[in-house]
């Protein structure tokens, strides 16, 4: 039976179609912090805008469960004569998938509508047959007759700019929509919380429900919040790779399928004594698990807490996804829950104290 209820299906919808870009994520971070706080002792925000929950607070020992808050986006860059908008990616943007694709751009007056033009197939012939969208042949229409109504518009150079597209459930299986990576990882630490709460768990440290800013440019909001909190184990949820769809590799990228439970990463960040504890708790409670190992890096804000404060035991519980940085990202509704209940259940396996080193 299924963790996630009906209540928190309802919250999921209104997080995922709220958009949380990079470096501006406070409306969303809001709507987090809101649905957490009958589940938590206290929260903290810092400068940037990351949030944290803290259960059984005053604790020596310090245990982070976290996701990140932010979305990719794209800034406006140049505004032509004409009244088109050029763009820069805010975080890893997929310029391939960007025409045709309607937009929101957001200004102090609210949000102005958009659209990625491009030239009718009609219109494209010879070498131009060849053309293919770039980070610097894409464009934005907003219906403005010249660069004078734009900026009447509100909008201007350094406006930020999100995809439209809202969350859906297909086929009763997999939850589809923009920005999965990784508000999904957010929900699913936010659904803990209240587990803790409801089963009326008691934990001998103090834990930290941590929802980071700016993992999208570098881990960065990471990096800042694990300086602060000073935590001694942290377990990172995000989202990986479903290889198991046309024109990807499993060979090359790790053999990873949605629907088989969620995914853990073998890497020189991810401290082997807690993803023994990991392992042993998914057998223990017969949840299912993938493996793959990453090389140096996770690339996940894993690395951010492993590598602060003279090394902190970290471990990385990743969520299988298709489709990842579209707007019509899947993650199978089974995999969402299997991480909520891995996350729960190993929280409840570390001790006060507990030692993680290796000898």
């Amino acid at each position: 039976m299924s963790v996630i209820t009906p209540k928190s299906e309802e919250f999921l919808k209104a997080y995922l179609n709220n958009a949380s870009p990079t470096g501006f994520e406070s409306a969303g971070q809001k709507l987090w912090l809101e649905y957490i706080k009958p589940y938590i002792d206290d929260w903290q925000l810092d400068n940037y805008g990351t949030v944290y929950g803290v259960i059984n607070p005053g604790k020596d020992y310090r245990v982070v469960i976290e996701g990140h808050a932010d979305e990719i986006s794209w800034f406006v860059h140049y505004i032509s004569d004409d009244g088109f908008l050029n763009v820069v990616r805010n975080g890893g943007s997929d310029h391939m998938i960007a025409p045709s694709k309607r937009v929101n751009i957001h200004t102090k007056n609210g949000i102005v509508k958009g659209v990625f033009g491009w030239p009718a197939i009609h219109t494209r012939h010879g070498e131009e047959a060849k053309l293919q969208p770039k980070t610097n042949n894409i464009f934005i229409d907003i219906g403005a007759k010249d660069k004078d109504e734009v900026l009447a518009m509100g909008v201007h150079v350094g406006c930020v700019i999100t995809y439209e597209d809202e969350m859906m459930v297909l086929n009763d299986r997999y939850y589809v929509g923009r920005a999965l990576d990784n508000r999904i990882g957010g929900f699913c630490i936010a659904e803990v919380a209240r587990l803790i709460k409801e089963n009326n768990i008691e934990l001998p440290y103090s834990l930290y429900i941590v929802n980071s800013v700016q993992e999208e440019v570098g881990l960065r909001g990471a990096e800042m919040i694990a300086h602060t909190i000073k935590p001694n184990v942290a377990i990172v949820t995000d989202v990986t790779h479903d290889t198991h769809t046309p024109l990807v590799s499993s060979k090359k990228h790790g053999d990873v399928k949605g629907g088989k439970g969620p995914s853990i990463t073998y890497a020189p960040a991810v401290h082997n004594k807690l993803l023994d504890l990991i392992i042993e708790t998914a057998e223990s409670k017969e949840i299912p698990l993938q493996r793959e190992a990453s090389s140096r890096r996770t690339g996940t804000d894993t690395d951010a807490f492993a590598y602060s404060n003279g090394g902190v035991p970290s471990a990385l519980i990743s969520l299988p996804l298709r489709y990842m940085h579209t707007t019509v990202e899947m993650a199978h509704k089974e995999d969402v829950d299997a991480v909520i209940r891995l996350i729960y259940e190993c929280l409840q396996r570390i001790e006060k104290d507990h030692n993680f080193k290796y000898f």
